[in-house]
């Protein structure tokens, strides 16, 4: 008689999230992909700059660009108050960082709680979103930064900090 190993399931995977608030909408991104979570700073303006680019800080003596993710995901703009925060993330091997409303919380959950995003979701690009994870009373949209910007505007990112 063969013996047959047991498979860990999806429902054993867990996906560590950092969420966050952008409106009424709660975002998700992958925490490995976090480098820290900051309080809003002043951003230098950058001329010539794509509209959903806020400018760049200094972060400790690194010039970071800095990008509206309302702008981008083509959201009404609002102003900055005391729950603004920037999420300083790496993607493609360059730091970026997203100015968002609030972050809520770092989450752990079940991979089967998620399912594919829908063709538009709140009038977000789906192309932009991993999957949407169904959460007691909220859904939680994760967002797949890659796919948020192309890698040409990745590039011309890591040249505005130059």
């Amino acid at each position: 008689m063969a013996s047959t190993k047991i498979k860990k399931n999806d429902a054993d995977k867990l996906l560590q999230l950092v969420s966050f608030k952008i409106g009424e909408e709660e975002f998700g991104v992958d925490i490995l992909s976090v480098h820290e979570i900051i309080r809003m700073l002043q951003v230098t303006k950058i001329p010539n700059s794509p509209s959903f680019v806020e400018g760049v800080i200094n972060l400790r003596g690194k010039v970071i660009p800095v990008v509206d993710l309302r702008s981008r995901l083509r959201m009404d703009k609002v102003e900055h108050n005391q729950q603004t925060r920037i999420i300083v993330v790496e993607i493609n091997e360059r730091t970026i960082g997203f100015i968002v409303d609030e972050v809520k919380e770092v989450l752990r959950i079940p991979e089967n709680i998620t399912e594919p995003p829908p063709d538009m979701v709140s009038g977000i690009d789906a192309e932009y979103i991993t999957a949407v994870g169904k959460l007691d009373d909220r859904l939680l949209i994760l967002l797949d930064l890659e796919k948020v910007f192309s890698l040409d505007e990745i590039e011309n990112l890591k040249e505005m900090k130059a």
